[in-house]
């Protein structure tokens, strides 16, 4: 993520920021600019930009009704919502005690995706543009009604362009909770929404085009039964030295889960160089006889040709992300490590991102 400043007074001003704590004005992320803009009203719920830009945008319905949004849309766009929120098919019943405040931070992590796939300039279709291979979202809840039992647990995965995500997870203790229970080192919502946009995808580039026998050379064959696979993973685990092969031990599970945890990682990389270009962050270890750990991200991560130049930078800056974190006495931010095999099939990605890119 990029750093944003006030077109007004210059305060620096963070993604989700509505208004500028500052100059006071009033603040919508324009999807047509990947900006955080300052905004001047223009009459008839219309606002100006503050950079002097004749364009008029709208608030997306979210962000007054509900405070789940701060994204703006074209004032002659006929749509309610911004193109995060028309993804949207279901959200909570937000009734129900506790769910709007869960519903508000799926939906901002959303965004951040979201964000990332504009900047890699990858088809971006709802359902209601695309019924058949468009995207969207369902936000559930468990049903009480189920609660001793299956049947009404929600469970988070993707089918046909759906991604259902259980609203339990934006819940801290609920996740981490989970976290423990399933033996995982990083549990997060944005993780989430990274790998299942990660099975969308490969329905979208991989399944049917020129891709596809490559990625079985690298990922094996999808074709394999995934009910099977997922059912032995769980029973058994990843094989034996799943490390050399895979970027984590659910990966190990089928050649779908290790495309999608892939994806995410691949995402995850380029979102955080763009984050540590941003801050000018450079590093460069001080200890005598140690190997070359220098980084300093000098390009932009969401349009780089060569994936080892991305490769050579985010290994450097996990090292210190994580030893700082150590010092907190805190868990590694980054508990991976990519062995070259993995770090092969993180390049595979960054070919199909690249070839199905706009950028």
């Amino acid at each position: 993520m990029k750093i944003f400043t006030c077109d007004s007074c210059g305060q620096t001003l963070y993604f989700d920021n509505v208004q500028c704590t500052r100059c006071g004005h009033r603040l919508g992320f324009l999807p047509d600019r990947l900006d955080l803009a300052a905004l001047d009203p223009a009459g008839n719920d219309e606002w100006y930009t503050s950079d002097g830009a004749e364009h008029r945008y709208r608030q997306c319905a979210n962000y007054a009704e509900s405070g789940a949004c701060n994204w703006m849309l074209p004032a002659a766009d006929p749509e309610a919502f911004c193109i995060a929120c028309r993804l949207n098919h279901t959200i909570p019943d937000l009734r129900t005690p506790g769910n709007r405040q869960l519903w508000q931070r799926l939906e901002a992590e959303k965004r951040r995706l979201i964000y990332s796939l504009l900047r890699l300039g990858l088809p971006l279709l709802s359902k209601q543009q695309d019924a058949e291979g468009g995207l969207a979202f369902d936000f559930l809840a468990d049903d009480p009604a189920g609660a001793f039992n299956e049947t009404g647990r929600v469970l988070t995965g993707h089918e046909a362009g759906l991604i259902t995500l259980n609203i339990a997870e934006a819940d801290d203790a609920v996740r981490e909770q989970l976290r423990q229970q399933m033996a995982e080192p990083y549990r997060t919502l944005l993780g989430h929404f990274r790998h299942e946009s990660g099975h969308y995808y490969w329905d979208r580039l991989v399944r049917d085009g020129q891709w596809l026998g490559e990625f079985r050379a690298l990922f094996g064959d999808e074709s394999l039964d995934y009910g099977q696979a997922m059912q032995r993973h769980y029973r058994q685990g990843p094989p034996a030295g799943w490390q050399t092969r895979f970027v984590s031990a659910y990966a190990s599970s089928h050649p779908w889960e290790d495309w999608a945890e892939t994806w995410a990682h691949y995402l995850h990389i380029a979102d955080t160089l763009e984050t540590a270009r941003a801050f000018g962050l450079r590093v460069s270890p001080r200890a005598e006889g140690s190997e070359d750990n220098s980084a300093g991200v000098h390009f932009d991560p969401y349009d780089c040709e060569d994936f080892a130049l991305l490769i050579e930078q985010w290994l450097p800056i996990t090292y210190a992300l994580n030893s700082l974190n150590q010092s907190m006495g805190q868990a590694d931010i980054y508990p991976f490590i990519l062995a070259p095999k993995a770090i092969e099939k993180l390049s595979f990605v960054h070919r199909v991102v690249r070839a199905n890119g706009d950028g």
